[in-house]
């Protein structure tokens, strides 16, 4: 293990100049200044259930199952001060700018509608989705509330649950950019309910983000009062679309992942098959072509390439890996691997980023990946993360935990500042220095998925089939994980990964008769830099992964990117993996032009940039790094929340007086490309040049 500590909690929320958002939120509370304030509701349940939410048994699921967040206790020094900086201030920042930009509002002047009263506003809100950003919120909010009770967030909700109820029309109808002015609805909307609904109404966008809110409020505090508006809701989609009724394809796909988790929660068989119907409605119709854009160009079964709208499209492959698993229906999978092969090898940045293109927030063409107008939506991150997640739980193969790796320590979490109140929609890969976090967008998704995201990333740390417990990412911890028979395995992880290799398992409670467990060896520790081929490590690294159970080594025999350990454990046994870390260069397929003479550098998950403030005075697009400069490793805990910064001896091109191109030796940093933008506005560079400009 390394020898640096780590770094307490306040003192790294200290360290970031923290003020946490949440005390002048609780004040506003207090005052009734806030309209979220309870005033008007009369919630009987208890703070948090007493008793949890049972789970239902399905005929068909995931062959492999999470380990639910709630059962590991993420404490480490990278993952804890971030889901904590989510909890005090990033929550209730977005609860304030929903507030403040008046969301919460769009539901008051709804159910004052409905209420038959004369609006002094009758414009419909600014976007036909603007309610999802509310519903997002909630739903971290309650990932939140799941692992630490906090009352006064939870009234708050109570309150802002109420005033969604009352904006619920008698039939179950939820959206409130036509239920304000019926007669002018949003331009989006069209003048029925669901006729725009393939276009750019997203009426059915909006009732996914509130099914998965509502379960996951539900599911936090055992009350049903959101539940039941969504199930009201769900009932009304049933009764209009299906088989011999209504046909549509979801112009923004979501509402499949909402409607199987209220398939989850109940078990009613109508949400499970009208998420699959959502799904078979998509393709060409006697109306319509299909469009790339929003993936309806073909039926879903027959597609094969990443293409269009990368967040719409990640949220259906998502959606289809769910209706996989709990239909049993080979096709869906045959149908997503196909396309994961094309985005994995061909269109994901090495940031793990995706979308190329600010056209259509869309993946581009085969190889398509430039740099500086890279658009890497923060939302196209959380669903590619959604994405294979699912797909590691159908087939419990380790490369999808490697993308998905990738995915949070990078292009993922460089969409929220450190301090949590600023935020990136697009994460590009380079910048001119004229880029920097905006505090909140007319277009707010990616603030709010950041909101739900974080708070249930300890859910991605372990999983579990049978007699087999899976450990796929590094965090220090603990974690009391169920087998099949209803013996309980538990663990604690120590490691400071992802700035050290080092990572011990132990025992905590070890059931009789055994168990398996699976530690999954990524692939940059075996050489390969991304599944799939399309970046690669220019350079050897001589130094072993090792293995080691009570101090024997074991062998690295590997099983789809796994170690298999089976035996009669017992309380107090030890299982250390020692991952080395070199910093390594990494260059991409030839067909990638705009990689084409350059390198990026990354060290374990982590990728790195070169930005303004520690590569002065020369501009950061002209810094070199040759080939034969020696990489190392430094930590740092007075930067940026404590990180590791990769030094080497470079160069930069820059022009003289009198507008000659000189070449300069140069001291380069590096630091992880999640922490840019953090200290000010400037310029940024991922791919450094490897030789100066001719």
């Amino acid at each position: 293990m390394s020898k640096h500590r780590s770094i307490p909690r306040r003192k790294f929320l200290r360290g970031l100049g923290l003020v946490a958002a949440w005390p002048v939120l609780e004040s506003r509370l207090a005052s009734g200044s806030l309209r979220g304030d309870v005033t008007t509701a009369t919630p009987t349940a208890p703070a948090l259930a007493s008793t949890p939410v049972p789970a239902l048994t399905l005929a068909g699921d995931y062959p492999v199952q999470p380990v639910p967040f709630t059962a590991v206790q993420v404490k480490d020094e990278f993952w804890a001060p971030r889901l904590e900086t989510n909890r005090a201030v990033t929550i209730p920042y977005a609860f304030q700018k929903c507030e403040e930009t008046g969301r919460v509002d769009n539901f008051e002047r709804a159910a004052a509608a409905l209420r038959g009263e004369k609006l002094a506003n009758t414009s419909p809100p600014g976007y036909p989705f603007d309610d999802t950003d509310i519903y997002k919120v909630i739903e971290g909010a309650s990932y939140a509330l799941s692992v630490q009770p906090d009352p006064k967030l939870e009234a708050y909700v109570d309150g802002l649950i109420v005033k969604i109820a009352a904006a619920q029309e008698p039939d179950g109808y939820l959206y409130t950019a036509r239920t304000i002015n019926p007669a002018h609805p949003h331009a989006w909307s069209g003048p029925e309910r669901w006729v725009y609904e393939e276009q750019a109404s997203h009426e059915l966008y909006d009732q996914g983000h509130l099914y998965e809110s509502a379960v996951a409020y539900y599911q936090a505090t055992g009350k049903r009062a959101y539940l039941d508006i969504a199930l009201k809701s769900a009932n009304l989609l049933d009764a209009t679309f299906g088989p011999g009724k209504r046909v549509v394809y979801p112009g923004h796909q979501i509402v499949e992942m909402g409607l199987v988790k209220l398939y989850r929660v109940t078990g009613d068989e109508r949400y499970l098959k009208l998420a699959e119907f959502f799904l078979q409605s998509r393709g060409p119709g006697p109306n319509s072509r299909g469009s790339q854009y929003n993936q309806s160009y073909k039926p879903v079964l027959e597609q094969t390439e990443a293409v269009g709208h990368a967040v719409r499209a990640t949220y259906m492959y998502s959606g289809m890996a769910d209706v996989a698993a709990l239909t049993s229906d080979p096709a869906y999978v045959q149908a997503i691997d196909k396309i994961w092969d094309n985005a994995a090898g061909k269109k994901i940045y090495v940031t793990g980023g995706i979308g190329a293109t600010s056209k259509g927030e869309a993946f581009g063409r085969n190889y398509q990946l430039p740099n500086a107008s890279a658009y890497c939506e923060t939302c196209a991150a959380v669903g590619n993360a959604f994405w294979n997640q699912r797909l590691f739980l159908l087939h419990a193969d380790g490369k999808y935990v490697d993308v998905l790796e990738r995915i949070m320590y990078n292009g993922l979490l460089s969409g929220v500042a450190l301090e949590g109140r600023s935020f990136f929609y697009p994460n590009p890969l380079a910048s001119d220095g004229k880029l920097t976090r905006s505090p909140w967008f007319g277009c707010a998704c990616c603030p709010g998925n950041i909101t739900r995201f974080l708070p249930s990333m300890p859910g991605y740390v372990y999983a579990h089939t049978g007699d087999t417990v899976y450990a796929n990412l590094f965090a220090a911890g603990t974690a009391t994980i169920p087998l099949a028979d209803g013996r309980v395995v538990k663990l604690t992880q120590e490691t400071r990964y992802p700035w050290d290799g080092a990572v011990k398992f132990t025992v905590a409670d070890a059931p009789p008769g055994g168990f398996t467990l699976k530690v999954r060896i990524p692939g940059w520790a075996r050489g390969e830099a991304i599944p799939g081929g399309l970046y690669n490590f220019t350079d050897q690294n001589n130094e072993p992964v090792s293995l080691k159970v009570n101090g024997q080594l074991a062998p690295l025999a590997l099983d789809k990117g796994y170690v298999t350990l089976t035996r009669a454990w017992q309380p107090g046994d030890v299982v250390e993996l020692s991952l080395p870390m070199p910093a390594r260069r990494v260059t991409a397929e030839a067909l990638v032009a705009a990689d084409t003479g350059r390198v990026a550098v990354q060290r374990g998950p982590v990728v790195y940039c070169a930005e303004w403030p520690d590569n002065s005075p020369g501009p950061v697009a002209g810094v070199v790094l040759p080939d034969a400069a020696q990489l190392s490793a430094t930590f740092r805990p007075d930067l940026l929340g404590g990180v590791t910064v990769v030094r080497g001896q470079g160069s930069v091109s820059a022009t003289d007086a009198q507008g000659h191109a000189t070449q300069q030796p140069q001291d380069l940093t590096l630091i992880p490309y999640y922490a840019w933008a953090n200290r000010g506005q400037g310029e940024m560079e991922v791919w450094l040049r490897q030789t100066p400009p001719a």
